[in-house]
């Protein structure tokens, strides 16, 4: 069921702190964490606690979550001192989501070129 937590899901898992993270910040509704494979010099995940599949299911189903992790963007770039940053939500396998857990990536720290690759 949507905003359940998901026995499979590693993002569950780090929300329930089963599983470690570097955690970033913290919100009633958010974790922000490093990711663990970063693709820029600052490069956080930042994740509702409730569990919805992507993105738009979030916005669907709990809009005031999804604010409220856009308004956790501005807070992580902010901590982390970028002046200029990228938030990017990946839905789907095809556009590389490979955790099925709604997350943005906050990207930052160097020249983010358009399109990305």
């Amino acid at each position: 069921m949507a905003g359940e937590p998901q026995d499979d899901c590693l993002f569950c898992k780090i929300v329930e702190g089963h599983v470690p993270a570097t955690i970033v910040r913290e919100t009633e509704t958010t974790v922000a964490f490093r990711d663990i494979n970063p693709q820029a010099p600052t490069h956080i995940l930042i994740i509702p606690r409730v569990h919805y599949e992507n993105a738009a299911a979030l916005a669907s189903g709990a809009p005031e979550v999804a604010a409220d992790l856009l308004r956790e963007a501005q807070a992580v770039a902010d901590d982390e001192k970028l002046e200029s940053y990228r938030v990017v939500f990946n839905t789907g396998a095809g556009a590389g989501q490979t955790v099925f857990h709604a997350h943005a990536h906050v990207l930052g720290g160097r020249g983010l070129q358009w399109p990305p690759g």
